[in-house]
Formats: structure tokens, C-alpha cells, sequence
């Protein structure tokens, strides 16, 4: 039985391109990643393993938590763990931090809190403006 395909057996698949959506104090990027009509966000940090969002407002806030909480690392944490810095930070950065995750929304959030999206959306800007103040108090600095 064969199997019809658009490409011919000699022709390759279109090579992603790569470009920086954001650019961040510290050697912290996000980049966009395109290949055909698919584009996904990688965020990217140092001694970090890069992971890959589907749109560039998910793979800014997990920017803005990696930023809150001073960095982390989700290697040896399992598939439904989370790194123990995010736990620590308290529920504002918890809330960011799920909001980042796959097949998660803010009625997902909201409804295992027993809060309104309103007081979820509340504390994800929070760590958006923490994460802000944080970037630019390095940059005062030069540090990065």
C-alpha cells in the first residue's frame, strides 16, 4: 500500500527560522521559532532547558516568573511537579506559573483556587510588574 505526500522523496522539510521576539536582561531571551505556518515561542535562560509555548503571551509570563523568583530549574521536578522556588514564592507566582502550563486557563486556575478570574488575572499582573521592576533594577545596575 503507499502513502501519497506532498513533498518529493528527495525534498526536505522546511528549515525553522529564528529570530528574538524578546530579549531580556542576563542572557534571558524568548525566540520565535517558524516553520511553515507553525510558530511557537522558546523561552530560553542560562542553565535553564529551553521549553516551547504556543504563543508569545504564555512564554513572556513564564519569563516574568523565572524573573520573580530569581531563576529555577523544572529538571528532576517530574511531569506534574513544581520547582520548589515557585512554591516558596507564594500563591501570586504559583498562579503565574500554572498559567504557563499546558491545557491551563485562568477558569482552571480560578476554579481550584475558589477564586474569580478577575483575582487570578490580579495576581499574575503582579508578578508581570514584579518581574518588570526586577529587570530594571539589573539594568540600573549593569549587571546584564
Amino acid at each position: 500500500m503507499s502513502q501519497t505526500n506532498d513533498r518529493t522523496e528527495n525534498e526536505q522539510p522546511a528549515a525553522p527560522t529564528e529570530s528574538v521576539h524578546r530579549d531580556y536582561v542576563l542572557d534571558v531571551r524568548i525566540v520565535e521559532l517558524t516553520t511553515g505556518d507553525d510558530t511557537v515561542y522558546r523561552f530560553e535562560a542560562p542553565h535553564h532547558a529551553g521549553l516551547e509555548f504556543e504563543d508569545a503571551e504564555t512564554a513572556e509570563l513564564y519569563a516574568d516568573v523565572y524573573f520573580d523568583v530569581n531563576g529555577f530549574e523544572e529538571a528532576g521536578t517530574g511531569e506534574r511537579g513544581v520547582p520548589p522556588e515557585i512554591i516558596q514564592a507564594g500563591r501570586d507566582t504559583l498562579v503565574g506559573y500554572f498559567l504557563t502550563q499546558p491545557s491551563v486557563d485562568v477558569e482552571w486556575v480560578a476554579s481550584y483556587y475558589g477564586e474569580k478570574p478577575e483575582k487570578i488575572q490580579r495576581y499574575a499582573n503582579r508578578v508581570r510588574k514584579r518581574a518588570t521592576k526586577i529587570r530594571e533594577g539589573v539594568a540600573e545596575r549593569n549587571v546584564g
